[in-house]
C-alpha cells in the first residue's frame, strides 16, 4: 500500500460539500460569546448558565440529591438549569437545588421508575424501527416508532407502553424510517461506502486519528479522502451495534497534521474539548451531505433499534441529517465536541429524529483525547472548503442518483457485519 501525507490545507478531511452559510453566519460571530448574561454577583437561584455549566451543575446535583433527583434539562430561553425532584417528606432537597442555582420543579416519576420502564421496553418491545429515551421536560419515556412499525408490531408496542401505567411513557409516530446515515456522503470513502469524519483526535499511543460512526468502521477497514483514492487511514476499533456507534480510525502516515477545528467552508471553529450533552441544549451538526444544521438535544441515553441491531447510550435530537452525514460532528457554538452522527429518520426538508454517539463516551472507550488534551491532534473534520466545497457539491448531486445506490451497498455491508456478530472490532494493521 502506498501512503501519502496529507497537506496542511487538507489536514482535516472534508466534512461537508455544501455548507449552510446562513447557519455558519449565525454560529461563528457568537462562537466565543458567553451564554451567561448575568454578572457573577447577580442574584442566584436560579442562575443564568452556559449549557456546559448547566451540565456540570446537573451532575453535581444528581449526586447531592440522591433518589430525589429525577433528571434535568437546560432552558435555553431563560438560560437556566431546570431540575426535577420527586416530592417527599424532606423539602431540604428543593432548598439545596435552589441554593445551587437551579430552577426546581416537582414531578411524579423517579429515575428508578423510568429506568424500570425502559427495561420493560427492552425486554418486550425491541422492535426494529423503534427508539426510546427519557424526556426530563415531560418526566416520561418518549417512545418513537418509524413508518415500518405497523400491524402486530405496532399493537405490541402500544400494549407494552400501556403496561407501564398512566403517565409513564408516550408514543410518537415518525413518518420516516430509522436507518444509519452511511450512504451518499462525500467526505471519507471506502468502496461503495461514504461517511463523514467526526473529530480528529490523538490515539492512546500518540498517533493522529479520527472518530467516526461505528457502522462506518464495521463496513470497511480502510478509508480515503477521495473517491477511488489511496487509503489514508485504517480502522483501529469499531463498535456497532451494541453499546454505542463509534470507530477510531488511525491515519496511516504518523506525520499527518490534524488541528482541533471545525471547518465550515471559508471559516473554522476551534474545538477546545469534549462535553456531555444536556437536554434542551442548542447544538450544531456538520455533515458531508447537508453541511451545517442546528437544533436541540431532546433526550439522553437513547436506545435505537436499527435494522442492523440495537444501539444504546445515544443522544436524541431534532437536528436534521441525511445519508452520508454518518460520523459527522455535533458541537456547540463555543467549540465543544458533543456527538457523532449515528442515524435516524427524515431529512433536511421534512425534519425528523436523529441520534448521536456521545463523544465523551467514545473517547473513553478508545483511549483517545481531543482538543487541548490532544496535544494538537484533535479536530473535527473540517476541510469542506478544500476537499469538497466544489467537488463535494457535485458529490451531493450524485448522492441523489448514483451515490444513493452506493449508499445502499454500504448499508448492506453494515447489515452483513452486524449479522456476523461483529459488534466490537479491533484492527491494528497500520
Amino acid at each position: 500500500m502506498s501512503h501519502k501525507r496529507i497537506p496542511k490545507r487538507k489536514a482535516a478531511i472534508a466534512v461537508g460539500g455544501v455548507v449552510a452559510l446562513g447557519a455558519a453566519a449565525i454560529l461563528l460571530p457568537n462562537a466565543n460569546a458567553s451564554q451567561d448574561g448575568a454578572p457573577d454577583d447577580a442574584a442566584a437561584a436560579p442562575r443564568t448558565l452556559k449549557a456546559a455549566d448547566a451540565s456540570d451543575l446537573a451532575s453535581r446535583l444528581a449526586g447531592l440529591l440522591g433518589d430525589a433527583f429525577a433528571g434535568s434539562y437546560y432552558d435555553g430561553e431563560n438560560k437556566q438549569l431546570v431540575v426535577n425532584v420527586v416530592p417527599g417528606d424532606d423539602n431540604n432537597v428543593i432548598v439545596q437545588a435552589e441554593k445551587a442555582g437551579a430552577a426546581v420543579r416537582e414531578v411524579d416519576n423517579s429515575l428508578t421508575e423510568l429506568a424500570a420502564g425502559a427495561r420493560t421496553l427492552k425486554s418486550e418491545a425491541t422492535i426494529p424501527g423503534t427508539s426510546w429515551a427519557v424526556d426530563p421536560r415531560t418526566n416520561r419515556i418518549l417512545v418513537t416508532a418509524d413508518s415500518t412499525v405497523t400491524g402486530d408490531r405496532w399493537n405490541r408496542l402500544e400494549s407494552t407502553v400501556r403496561s407501564l401505567g398512566p403517565g409513564m411513557a408516550t408514543v410518537k409516530k415518525s413518518a420516516g424510517t430509522f436507518r444509519t446515515f452511511a450512504s451518499g456522503g462525500d467526505a471519507i470513502f471506502s468502496g461503495g461506502a461514504r461517511c463523514s469524519l467526526g473529530f480528529n483526535v490523538t490515539a492512546g499511543d500518540g498517533s493522529p486519528a479520527f472518530l467516526t460512526a461505528g457502522h462506518c468502521g464495521v463496513a470497511a477497514d480502510q478509508w480515503s479522502d477521495a473517491q477511488g483514492g489511496q487509503p489514508i487511514a485504517t480502522v483501529d476499533q469499531a463498535v456497532f451495534p451494541g453499546a454505542g456507534d463509534f470507530a477510531l480510525v488511525t491515519y496511516d502516515d504518523p506525520a499527518t497534521q490534524a488541528p482541533s477545528e471545525v471547518n465550515l467552508g471559508d471559516q473554522t471553529l476551534p474545538v477546545s474539548g469534549a462535553a456531555e450533552a444536556t437536554v434542551g441544549q442548542e447544538v450544531f451538526r456538520m455533515g458531508s451531505t447537508t453541511g451545517l444544521a442546528d437544533g436541540q438535544v431532546l433526550g439522553l441515553d437513547a436506545t435505537v433499534n436499527y435494522p442492523e441491531g440495537t444501539v444504546t447510550g445515544l443522544i436524541q435530537t431534532n437536528v436534521c441529517a441525511e445519508p452520508g452525514d454518518s460520523g459527522g460532528s455535533m458541537f456547540t457554538r463555543d467549540g465543544l465536541a458533543i456527538g457523532l452522527t449515528s442515524g435516524g429518520s427524515g431529512d433536511c426538508t421534512s425534519g425528523g429524529e436523529t441520534f448521536f454517539q456521545p463523544v465523551t463516551t467514545a473517547l473513553e472507550a478508545v483511549g483517545a483525547t481531543l482538543g487541548a488534551d490532544g496535544a494538537g491532534a484533535g479536530d473535527q473534520a473540517g476541510g469542506a472548503g478544500d476537499a469538497g466545497a466544489g467537488d463535494q457539491a457535485g458529490g451531493e448531486e450524485a448522492g441523489a442518483g448514483q451515490d444513493a445506490g452506493a449508499g445502499e451497498e454500504a448499508g448492506a455491508g453494515v447489515g452483513d457485519a452486524s449479522g456476523q456478530g461483529a459488534q466490537n472490532h479491533s484492527r491494528r494493521s497500520h
